[in-house]
């Protein structure tokens, strides 16, 4: 049955199939770029869910799953954040491939999400103890033979049926979020709470559309034309979140939401490396008075700076696209302190 269910879920795509690149052209996320010159990124494609639903393959058991993550990765750190913040570390165990891309096999080209041979090695990656992987490639060849998409992070694996449940950020990070409470240290928290959902979901999708894709869209652009729309779109939706914060605490009101978090990833990078390697630089997030304290105010939730690891956000991105920064140099600054005061106190009554 297992055998099945890794065929049936790897061909699962998203009915707009003109809108994503084949499997076969995008082996990490700077292929996918299309004729246009722009950049369009492909659909996840494991996708299966952790319930307590009768029937589920896959029961939210302490102890069963672990996280595969790179500290570099957006989509990755949401995940990660939302274990964190939940206090689901001893539930759910986790670990970090190295930020710099590297070959994923000796007969081929691919560069990709690596793990270091020992603990010391580089800090804060480990080697892969569950299976003995060299690389995130090598998980989805064992969740599936005959894979041909991306290697990508985050990957929530099983480690009884040892496969793959998803790979997709924003399914993990409402799973972390519903599906443990009961062994959670923090289960009151909602991060997707019911009278809130429609309102998430809305800003969640113009987020995502204009900043925490677009910046992709911005920095993988290879003609002047879609790099100046998808600039455009980033900053006025910045605008706009500068806006919405000058009147309430967080993105969706007076509470932390999925949708903070979803936005603080992006935001968190920005000025270290949006700003300059992505040529996302019109205007930084520290000339947007509310948006820059409002990283802070996240940024200092307990759990979330443990999410953040500049290092190996600025070896990667600087280190891991030649096409980009062929002589891989790392810019020493700006060194941005996030965990300074803030105003964001003012909207808590």
């Amino acid at each position: 049955m297992l055998a099945a269910l890794r065929c049936v879920r790897v061909f699962e795509l998203p009915c707009c199939l003109d809108q994503i690149i084949p499997f076969s052209m995008a082996r990490s996320a700077i292929d996918e770029v299309s004729e246009s010159g722009a950049f369009k990124r492909s659909a996840s494609t494991f996708r299966n869910f952790i319930s307590r639903d009768p029937g589920s393959i896959f029961l939210p058991e302490s102890g069963r799953y672990h996280l595969y993550i790179s500290y570099a990765c957006p989509w990755a750190s949401r995940c990660l954040s939302a274990l964190k913040i939940k206090g689901l570390e001893k539930a759910i165990s986790f670990s970090s491939v190295k930020p710099i891309w590297e070959r994923t096999k000796e007969d081929d080209a691919h560069m990709g999400w690596v793990f270091p041979v020992s603990d010391t090695e580089e800090p804060s990656a480990e080697p892969d103890t569950l299976n003995g992987a060299k690389s995130i490639r090598e998980l989805y060849e064992l969740a599936s033979a005959n894979y041909s998409g991306k290697y990508t992070v985050p990957v929530l694996w099983d480690k009884k049926l040892r496969t793959i449940v998803n790979n997709e950020s924003s399914e993990i990070l409402r799973m972390l979020n519903s599906q443990f409470n009961n062994v959670a240290n923090n289960p009151d928290l909602d991060l997707y709470p019911q009278p809130l959902q429609a309102q998430i979901d809305e800003v969640n999708g113009w987020v995502y559309d204009g900043i925490n894709d677009g910046v992709y869209r911005c920095g993988f652009a290879k003609k002047q034309e879609p790099y100046d729309e998808a600039v455009e779109k980033l900053h006025e939706a910045l605008d706009k979140c500068e806006e919405i914060l000058g009147k309430q605490r967080y993105i969706c009101g007076l509470s932390l939401t999925e949708a903070d978090i979803r936005l603080f990833v992006t935001l968190i990078r920005f000025d270290e490396v949006y700003a300059v390697h992505f040529k996302c630089n019109k205007k930084l997030i520290r000339e947007y008075a509310n948006l820059f304290n409002y990283i802070k105010d996240v940024f200092q939730i307990p759990g979330m700076s443990g999410t953040v690891n500049m290092d190996h956000i600025k070896k990667h991105y600087y280190g891991s696209h030649p096409s980009i920064n062929p002589s891989g140099i790392i810019p020493r600054g700006p060194n941005i302190d996030y965990s300074s005061p803030h105003d964001r106190e003012r909207f808590s009554s």
